[in-house]
């Protein structure tokens, strides 16, 4: 199964210790300047998705959701969501930890492509 968004063993660590903390979780990326174009992690449901947000998938049992504009620009890569140490976005759960998630991608072979339509 081709996947459009995955984590590291790293990312999976992390979102376990902040369910700890927050309970359920999402991620939202939303491609605008500044934070926006970072990864933002929140409590499921404390921020509203709509019909201009697309569902990419989940990492583990975290739904991550990118803008419709972002996702025309990232639609033939896989997101591959990583942690470095630093101070991600200050409204994303993370960055009490000293941690913030990372995008990082790869092209998808013609094959996936294929598989993804």
């Amino acid at each position: 199964m081709v996947k459009r968004v995955t984590g590291t063993d790293e990312t999976h660590q992390l979102l376990k210790k902040l369910k700890k903390i927050h309970g359920e979780l999402m991620f939202h990326q939303s491609g605008g300047c500044c934070d926006g174009s970072s990864p933002m992690c929140y409590p499921r449901g404390e921020f509203r998705v709509g019909e201009s947000d697309v569902l990419l998938g989940e990492i583990g049992d975290t739904p991550f959701y990118m803008s419709k504009d972002q996702f025309e620009y990232w639609k033939h890569t896989q997101l591959i969501i990583d942690v470095v140490d630093g101070r991600g976005g200050m409204f994303s759960v993370e960055g009490p930890e000293g941690k913030r998630f990372l995008t990082r991608s790869r092209v998808f072979t013609d094959e996936e492509r294929a598989i993804l339509g």
